[in-house]
């Protein structure tokens, strides 16, 4: 099951990060994370902008409201978007 939540506009939720994938995807979920493969190696936050990058695209939303808030050098990330309510991160996922 999926964590996250939703206070004063921002949605907060974990990610699991798999670098130097063959693409950028969303592959499931995993311990209540999100589980995200992405292209970039994990080397001088290239896998961090890629993840924000990634993620701006994925929900539509600008690259400046998405946040890594806690794991910046680890493959377990908190990430916080600002916009994003819980109705329309569901139904992105599904």
């Amino acid at each position: 099951m999926l964590r996250f939540s939703e206070e004063a506009g921002r949605l907060r939720f974990e990610v699991k990060v798999q670098p130097r994938s063959s693409r950028n995807q969303i592959v499931g979920e995993q311990d209540g994370a999100l589980k995200i493969k992405l292209t970039a190696p994990p080397v001088d936050g290239e896998a961090n902008q890629a993840l924000i990058a990634f993620l701006s695209r994925f929900f539509g939303v600008a690259k400046k409201n998405v946040q890594i808030v806690k794991g910046e050098t680890s493959r377990y990330k908190s990430v916080v978007i600002n916009g994003l309510s819980s109705e329309t991160f569901l139904q992105k996922l599904n």
